[in-house]
């Protein structure tokens, strides 16, 4: 399994870590979730942990 970040979108730098099964699932990860900053759900984009 690989460990990766969820990146919001609304460009605040707010984070998930997640991790995902590269056999399984070799797409990359996008989910709609809450981003606590802006206050509303935004979409999250995989991004490798820096």
């Amino acid at each position: 399994s690989l460990t990766t970040q969820l990146l919001s979108s609304a460009g605040t730098g707010f984070f998930y870590t997640t991790r995902r099964n590269v056999s399984k699932t070799p797409e990359k990860f996008k989910f709609v979730k809450f981003d606590p900053i802006v206050r509303r759900r935004v979409l999250f984009t995989e991004h490798k942990i820096k």
